[in-house]
């Protein structure tokens, strides 16, 4: 309350009293004179002591105000001057006027006057902007700071310890791993105890040894499977480090004759150790998916890292699993009213000869099937094979466009995928929402987008072509099949293309399938016809083929002129071309298309891994045959992104 009030308020009450007691007085004085003169001696006696009371109690009164003012003042002095927290001043021109003790020791020296440019062109630019808080890192101390404009006014908060602590939980983070010896038990088929002991020693002995380096937690749950516990930052690590473990154990199993590979999936950023389980093997299914000898980190995200991949995939696949896979595909064909083939868009020789071989299942099951192609998106590569089909008048009538079959679509309609299991590569993506049951039928390395939820997926990496996986699960239907000329002859076509003429990711199982064909009815002589090319096609591709220079490490790149448009087909005939050049071991060709789209078709013999360098890029493929399209790009710009993933890659780089 202010001083002018207490002292009002005091006065009223004490000249009332006084009042009071003189007239109480005055009528006693009137009756006894004596007592009443006593009365007033006595009631002046206290209105002096009643005074001094006054005065004493309004300086006791002052004494206390400013005892309080100045301890206010103080305090509010220590708190600008000794509080843990930055305060600086800054005048019209954004140059620094004022700093207090605490933000001095953190800003540079002979700062005074200076542009705040000086203490942080961040700062600066942030304040300009009209921003009212910032990150801002200082001499290694992190700050939050408070911008007030119209004080001209920064408030500077050490997030430092905060920001620390946080860095300290996430590197704390638990973090579960499956580890798989891809070929264990293939390549220790036949051996004598004593080698497979002495090679399985090898690898534990090689995993222990990397887990103890890493302060990682290693059990054995069955004879090539492992699973590991680590914390973030030991991941981290191994991350900067490319995962050397894969070179190592790959190196030292060599020297017993044979190369035992492993796979790596690992779960990442889930507090829940069930959760980061599932991620596990979710990582380890999708490394697997691609081929083995590599590590896939999958974050709660969603998000893929891959490493490794860099030997090529080694041929597993048993005689028993194609009979199974074979089996099962007839048992939901016999469910189904109907079948409905779908390849990728623009499909190639070998999505078109898969389709024919499934078109071949459902019949001999006595379920009407269909193959969807999109007559306005016919690849060249193909139109030998689309105009023999045409005169075909039972094979024609089987092959239907994307509108007929979304209209062809019942409740049990059975969608089967061939030769791609991206959704957004299908020739029609509706129909994979609008059906209730997708099988996916693939030989390509599996991918991070994949459709969801298929009813049954038969990947196998280590197949030459989709048309070899499908001529297998033809040769175990329990009928018996009977096959038409051009129906053989596409499907051989398939495997050939894929395999350029058996010379590439060919296995024993590629000449079964091939012999199996041509057991029923396949034409070489028509396949060579079907694979014709025109003359003004080869001038084309080899005026494209002579803009080619090797980049580097035997990397050869030819990109076309920005005015210049190929097909596909001519693209990656460009790529196959210069692989076969002396001293190259990994070609790409860079061209605008048709459809305005940047393509990359990219090729090696082996040595190289194109995939990962495509996926880098956004697309994918295999280890030795690859693609990706880019769009809202130049040729330019498609070749220096091309040329710094081929650095990373060659750097030991990963793809996400």
């Amino acid at each position: 309350m202010p001083k002018f009030l207490i002292r009002r308020w005091y006065g009223y009450h004490i000249v009332g009293l006084f009042i009071l007691a003189g007239i109480a007085l005055a009528f006693l004085t009137w009756f006894q004179w004596e007592i009443g003169a006593v009365g007033f001696i006595l009631l002046g006696a206290l209105a002096v002591y009643v005074i001094q009371a006054e005065r004493s109690f309004e300086k006791e009164l002052e004494r206390y105000i400013s005892t309080l003012t100045h301890r206010v003042n103080k305090a509010g002095e220590e708190a600008v001057t000794e509080m843990p927290i930055g305060i600086l001043l800054y005048d019209r021109d954004y140059q620094v006027q004022w700093a207090n003790p605490f933000i001095l020791s953190y800003l540079p020296k002979e700062f005074m006057g200076k542009p705040l440019s000086t203490v942080s062109e961040r700062l600066s630019a942030a304040i300009k902007q009209g921003e009212s808080e910032i990150q801002l890192t200082m001499r290694n101390r992190h700050y939050t700071v408070y911008i007030h404009r119209e004080e001209r006014l920064l408030y500077f908060f050490d997030m430092t310890e905060t920001i620390d602590t946080q860095a300290l939980y996430q590197k704390e983070k638990s973090v579960v791993s499956f580890i798989y010896l891809d070929n264990f038990t293939e390549v220790t088929q036949g051996m004598d105890d004593q080698t497979r002991s002495r090679l399985m020693s090898h690898v534990t002995t090689a995993l222990n040894e990397w887990a103890g380096d890493h302060d990682i937690l290693l059990r054995s749950i069955a004879v090539d499977r492992f699973i590991a516990v680590m914390n973030q930052g030991a991941l981290d690590h191994l991350e900067q480090t490319k995962f050397e473990l894969l070179d190592y154990v790959r190196d030292i199993t060599s020297k017993e004759k044979v190369t035992i590979t492993l796979s790596i999936g690992i779960g990442a950023g889930e507090p829940s150790l069930q959760e980061l389980g599932s991620l596990a093997q979710s990582s380890l299914d999708l490394a697997l998916g691609r081929g083995g000898d590599q590590v896939a980190i999958k974050d709660a995200n969603g998000k893929v890292r891959f490493y490794g991949g860099k030997s090529n995939a080694v041929e597993k696949r048993t005689r028993v699993r194609a009979r199974v896979i074979s089996h099962a595909l007839r048992d939901f064909v016999l469910e189904s009213d109907q079948v409905i083939v779908m390849g990728h868009k623009n499909p190639d020789m070998d999505a078109i000869g898969a389709a024919i071989g499934v078109l071949k299942i459902a019949e001999v099951n006595n379920t009407d099937a269909y193959v969807v192609v999109d007559p306005d998106e016919i690849n060249p590569d193909v139109k030998k094979l689309m105009e023999e089909i045409e005169n075909h008048e039972y094979l024609w009538s089987q092959f239907i466009t994307p509108s007929e079959a979304m209209d062809e679509v019942t409740k049990h309609t059975l969608l089967v995928v061939v030769d791609t299991h991206k959704p957004s590569m299908v020739i029609e993506p509706r129909l994979i929402d609008r059906v209730n049951r997708t099988i996916v039928l693939d030989h390509h390395r599996r991918g991070e987008e994949f459709i969801e939820d298929p009813v049954l997926v038969y990947m196998e990496p280590y197949a030459s072509s989709t048309a070899e996986l499908v001529t297998e699960l033809l040769e175990y239907q329990p009928k018996k099949l009977s096959m038409d000329v051009l129906e053989a002859t596409a499907m051989l076509a398939g495997i050939i293309v894929d395999t350029k003429s058996f010379a590439i990711r060919t296995g024993s199982r590629t000449f079964d399938a091939a012999s199996f064909l041509k057991m029923h009815g396949a034409d070489t002589t028509m396949v060579q016809m079907l694979l014709k090319e025109d003359l003004d096609q080869y001038v084309e591709r080899s005026h494209l083929i002579e803009r080619a220079e090797v980049y580097r490490d035997g990397m050869a790149v030819a990109a076309a002129a920005e005015d210049e448009m190929y097909g596909q087909i001519l693209i990656a005939q460009a790529a196959d071309t210069l692989l076969t050049m002396n001293d190259i071991k990994g070609s790409f060709v860079i061209s605008k298309r048709q459809d305005d789209k940047i393509s990359i078709s990219a090729r090696s013999l082996g040595e190289v891994n194109v995939q990962l360098i495509m996926e880098a890029l956004g697309g994918g493929g295999h280890l030795t045959n690859a693609a990706t399209q880019l769009t809202d790009v130049t040729i330019d710009e498609a070749e220096k992104r091309l040329k710094q993933a081929i650095d990373e890659y060659l750097q030991g780089g990963t793809t996400e």
